[in-house]
């Protein structure tokens, strides 16, 4: 049906979808988070935020879960080197994600103001860590991570988490964290009680703003600062999945396959798009801005998987061991019994998530808020 190369193309596309819908839909919760105490001015607002994000929250959490499953079926190699080399950053991401839920269900149990007052700094931690903290992680792909594989393939990692935090991939986290602030207040202008929504609107545009400065920064300095990589000579991207196997030189450009495929210009003109979009829609109380918003996301995740293809991991220690879409993957059985399963269940997933936001459209007022009680 689809032969070897073919099959790592596609599941290298949908890594990239999935974490595009990842960052898309459980990202706008993480910058409302990171938002809660700044949009909302008192309990009564902060429950109204919190009740545009509760009915989907834990939901929106399948992509995540969607995108690890991928990356440790389909990518075996990648999950292992990353989540063995970067371990204590995604042991941060992880309790992030573990804090989240338990504010969420936590700060409504007991009415203390400063009880929820405490909650209310975890789920703004939270919402600020993992957006940055994953910026810092795609930074560090362009600069390379300090990782070699021996001869039996072994991986031996040296540096630890402080050595992650260099000056382009912490740039690369405001990036992202900008990104989805933007996009946990479009949210906010789109779901929230119309008090709120305003505000929302105002902090939209200049996190959009500020993300379209970072971002376009992030790109110049990529382009003139930081060292490309290259597969020298012919790819085998149908053979064995060894990266030991091909040879990689550096001091080239990371847009080099812009050039190669024009076709790639069209992720970062979507990504300035939709902050321009953003920009105009967001204050007419319509789903322009959040649309906006969301291509801003989708644009920014494609320009940079764009830019690395065809590499996953690139490594600053040896690039002979950087990983890359043709000696990373699993084998083309398995790839192709998971895309048979995935043609299968994910529509499904869509179709249930596209219905759970219509029958949830609408605003969270203050009136229901307060009607409500303590509680939410």
């Amino acid at each position: 049906m689809f032969d070897y190369t073919t099959l790592r193309v596609i599941w290298w596309a949908l890594l990239g979808v999935l974490l595009i819908a990842f960052a898309i839909m459980d990202g706008y919760d993480f910058g409302l988070a990171a938002l809660l105490r700044a949009l909302g001015r008192d309990d009564d607002e902060r429950r109204v935020l919190l009740e545009t994000v509760e009915p989907t929250w834990e939901g929106n959490q399948v992509w995540f879960v969607l995108g690890g499953g991928a990356t440790f079926a389909a990518w075996p190699m990648l999950y292992a080197v990353s989540f063995s080399g970067m371990y204590l950053a995604i042991a941060l991401v992880l309790l992030a994600f573990i804090l989240r839920p338990v504010g969420f269900n936590f700060r409504g149990k007991v009415p203390d103001p400063r009880w929820r007052a405490l909650w209310d700094w975890v789920l703004v931690g939270s919402g600020v860590a993992v957006p940055l903290l994953a910026g810092v992680a795609f930074g560090n792909l362009f600069l390379g991570l300090p990782f070699r594989l021996d001869e039996d393939l072994r991986m031996s990692w040296q540096g630890g988490f402080f050595g992650l935090l260099r000056p382009f991939a912490l740039l690369a986290g405001l990036v992202s964290l900008s990104m989805l602030l933007a996009h946990g207040a479009a949210w906010a202008a789109l779901k929230a009680d119309t008090a709120i929504a305003v505000r929302a609107a105002r902090l939209a545009r200049w996190a959009a703003l500020i993300w379209a400065g970072l971002y376009v920064a992030a790109g110049i300095w990529l382009a003139y600062g930081v060292p490309g990589y290259a597969v020298v000579g012919p790819a085998v991207t149908g053979g064995a999945s060894n990266p030991l196997l091909k040879q990689v030189a550096t001091g080239g450009s990371w847009f080099a396959g812009y050039l190669q495929y024009p076709a790639f210009w069209l992720a970062p003109l979507l990504a300035l798009g939709g902050a321009l979009l953003l920009q105009w829609r967001i204050g007419r109380h319509g789903f322009g801005g959040f649309l906006g918003s969301s291509l801003m996301v989708a644009g920014t995740i494609a320009s940079a998987g764009f830019a690395l293809f065809p590499f996953l991991l690139p490594s600053s220690l040896d690039p002979r061991s950087s990983l890359t879409v043709w000696d990373a993957s699993s084998s083309r059985g398995t790839l192709l019994l998971m895309l048979g399963a995935t043609v299968l269940l994910l529509p499904i997933v869509i179709l249930y998530t596209a219905w759970v936001f219509r029958v949830l459209r609408g605003r969270v007022t203050l009136e229901h808020v307060r009607n409500a009680g303590h509680g939410y």
